[in-house]
């Protein structure tokens, strides 16, 4: 073979090696950088603790008795966070009064579980041993009145998710009227009903189990 064949055939030979080298570090590289961006990106989007735990935000002095009273399923903490707020709220054993009320078996004229669940809301929510303290002639009344039943119940609810640290002050009710959120922690008070366990999360609410139903002045 001519030495310049030779030289030629030498030279791609050497640049055929070099090509394969560089192609070789940048397919290194851009793997490295793929995998790096995986990781960042499955770090980015993991769930915080607040998300990954319904419980992190609660206050009031009633919640480890309501823990305790409904550990697990539906009704409890964890589980009320998967549903709507009426469908979360049927699952309690501590709602079955307001549960009826809103759901159009103490009133027939009077269901609000589809507005309850459409939508999002805080929600003051009485506990069943509140409704035991309204007379039985005041039920029987809102048993076939309507509008004064919708006024209440409708007392009870503010429209958009406020947690219990944005809580404390003036909240105007779907019904119109103002109530008054006051103290802190495990005191809150809402008007004069105090907070069993606030901060109880629904897939569409924060709700707040008290201890009195709330009665609108107008």
């Amino acid at each position: 073979m001519p030495s310049t064949t030779r030289t030629i055939t030498g030279g791609l030979a050497a640049l055929t090696i070099s090509l394969l080298a560089l192609t070789g570090c940048s397919m290194d590289s851009g793997s490295d950088s793929m995998e790096e961006g995986t990781d960042d990106t499955m770090e980015s989007s993991e769930p915080t603790m607040e998300e990954m735990d319904p419980a992190a935000n609660l206050v009031g002095p009633g919640c480890a008795a309501y823990a305790e009273a409904v550990p697990d399923g539906d009704g409890s903490v964890a589980g009320m966070a998967q549903d709507p707020v009426a469908t979360a709220a049927s699952n309690n054993p501590l709602l079955t009064t307001l549960v009826a009320a809103v759901s159009g078996e103490l009133n027939p004229d009077v269901n609000l579980v589809d507005t309850l669940n459409g939508d999002e809301f805080t929600v003051f929510a009485p506990v069943d041993d509140a409704f035991a303290m309204i007379d039985a002639d005041t039920i029987a009344t809102l048993q076939t009145d309507a509008d004064l039943l919708t006024s209440i119940l409708t007392y009870h609810v503010v429209a958009g998710q406020i947690t219990p640290d944005e809580i404390v002050g003036t909240q105007t009710t779907v019904q119109g009227s103002d109530v008054e959120v006051t103290g802190g922690g495990d005191d809150l008070m809402v008007n004069d009903a105090a907070v069993i366990c606030g901060g109880v999360q629904t897939a569409n609410a924060t709700v707040y189990l008290i201890d009195s139903v709330l009665l609108p002045t107008s």
